[in-house]
């Protein structure tokens, strides 16, 4: 493992501006710690530069989705308790509050910027509902009769997956021109979409109620779904694709969590050096990749990894 340190990004002056409906607050830039970590796969080694994200009125950040434009978006928990998203766009935060809500979290952006997510109506967390953020607009995704709703990532195409509630089991949409669609793996009770790429393939997991807790990560592309598991690993989720279609996700071994990258068949583990737990939730088409890691003493730091060629 090599280690080195890059120049952090420069602090931005704090601007304010408000969202139609909404509250987007321009904050400083983040402190920034840059490191070099080599995964191994089996043709080549490849090189990630990793680059600590920290939101400077957080006491937890987690980063989840990155666009092809460096846009990034995550969630981040103030001294107040509160969850709120987060808009990383060139070296600036903006705070995403959907109206109201008690909690907003922001899981998916696309390359024209149109973000989804989800938020809590009351303080027990019992009312959930999506959303679509678009030009400063918040629009409530809503599953017709469900008594949750999750909206988790959307494409180039405007195509959004989540996962709802019917009051039993939990189900996975896809949301294609104003229609919803159902997504089941089958035998299962839980089956939670995540990602989806421009060519619709969708990523996520599920669990059936006679592996009891285990999870595993699939991959449904064309009215199929193909399970994807880390070898030896105890529980798999899949959360990013990208139209490489390399998958990124995380894998338990019994004592913590790590990321993994999926490409061409080879699964790589993404590990944040000296983190206790790795989590990686998105790749973009540069195969820049954002997630979290928890450090020494048990905080919460998002980052995004970008890949680097091994020297010759």
């Amino acid at each position: 493992m090599r280690l080195h340190q890059n120049d952090s990004l420069k602090a931005s002056r704090p601007l304010q501006r408000s969202a139609s409906g909404g509250c987007l607050n321009l904050l400083l830039t983040p402190i920034i710690l840059s490191l070099v970590l080599g995964i191994a796969t089996a043709a080549q080694a490849t090189q990630y530069t990793f680059t600590t994200i920290d939101h400077p009125d957080a006491l937890l950040t987690f980063t989840t989705r990155v666009n092809d434009v460096g846009q990034i978006v995550g969630v981040y928990k103030g001294e107040e308790g509160k969850f709120r998203g987060l808009l990383l766009n060139g070296g600036i935060f903006s705070t995403l509050d959907f109206p109201g809500a008690s909690q907003t979290e922001v899981h998916g952006i696309n390359n024209a910027g149109k973000i989804v997510g989800f938020y809590f109506d009351t303080p027990s967390f019992l009312g959930v509902h999506g959303f679509l953020l678009n030009a400063e607009r918040f629009n409530v995704i809503d599953y017709p009769s469900a008594s949750l709703t999750q909206a988790n990532g959307i494409n180039n195409t405007n195509q959004i997956v989540g996962a709802y509630s019917d009051g039993g089991r939990i189900h996975g949409f896809l949301l294609d021109g104003g229609n919803f669609s159902t997504i089941d793996f089958s035998g299962a009770f839980f089956t939670f979409p995540i990602g989806i790429n421009d060519t619709s393939k969708i990523v996520g997991f599920y669990v059936k109620e006679e592996e009891g807790e285990k999870y595993s990560g699939f991959l449904y592309d064309a009215g199929s779904f193909s399970t994807i598991n880390f070898p030896g690993a105890l529980g798999t989720r899949v959360h990013g694709i990208n139209n490489h279609s390399q998958m990124v996700g995380v894998y338990s071994d019994g004592s913590t969590t790590h990321g993994f990258l999926l490409d061409k068949g080879v699964f790589s583990t993404i590990d944040f050096p000296g983190a206790s737990r790795t989590r990686v939730f998105g790749i973009n088409n540069l195969s820049q990749i954002v997630g979290d890691y928890v450090d020494d003493n048990g905080v919460t730091h998002g980052f995004i990894a970008e890949p680097r060629m091994p020297a010759q």
